[in-house]
Formats: structure tokens, C-alpha cells, sequence
């Protein structure tokens, strides 16, 4: 299983903020939690800088990592930009020395 970092934010190019009504973000909500409760999504960060999050994704490749994050409602109809996937490698300097 691979590791990877979503970065994600809501769409404001083609989606006003009031189309961000109180129920679809539940919903989006909704989603999130049934990602986590999956065990695909380990962890998410609220975004300080613009309305979104961060993910840290398991999943056994890029592929699959992108059809998580394509399952959140707000991503299904557009509103939901994914700006960047990173994959992740375990840190070398923890490992062993000698």
C-alpha cells in the first residue's frame, strides 16, 4: 500500500460561494467520513489558506488515490479542484544506521 498527499480546494473559477450550500457540504462531509471510516483516508487538514483540505490517502497506487478523491460529491460535479497528488516515501533518515 502507497501513501499519498491530496491537496484539494473548492472551485471558485466556475461556482459561486453560495453554491456551497450548507447541505452539499454535509454531504461532502458525509463523504469524507465514509473515506475515513474505509480506512483509505488516514487523515485531513482544514486549509487556512482557501476553502479545502488536505488528505493523506493509502492506497495501492496513483490510480486509485485519484478515484478516492473522485468520489467526494463536491469533486463529482465539478466544484472541487484537486491541485495537487503527491506521492510519499518513507523517510530515510529513520531508518537503521550500520
Amino acid at each position: 500500500m502507497a501513501q499519498f498527499i491530496a491537496i484539494v480546494r473548492r472551485d471558485h473559477d466556475g461556482h459561486a460561494p453560495d453554491d456551497f450550500t450548507p447541505e452539499l457540504l454535509e454531504l461532502e462531509a458525509e463523504g469524507a467520513r465514509t473515506l475515513y471510516t474505509a480506512d483509505v483516508v488516514r487523515s485531513y487538514w482544514s486549509r487556512k489558506d482557501v476553502p479545502g483540505a488536505v488528505l493523506l490517502i493509502e492506497a495501492a497506487d496513483e490510480a486509485a488515490a485519484r478515484a478516492a478523491v473522485d468520489t467526494l460529491p463536491l469533486r463529482k460535479r465539478g466544484m472541487l479542484a484537486l491541485d495537487m497528488l503527491v506521492p510519499l516515501a518513507p523517510y530515510r533518515g529513520f531508518a537503521p544506521r550500520g
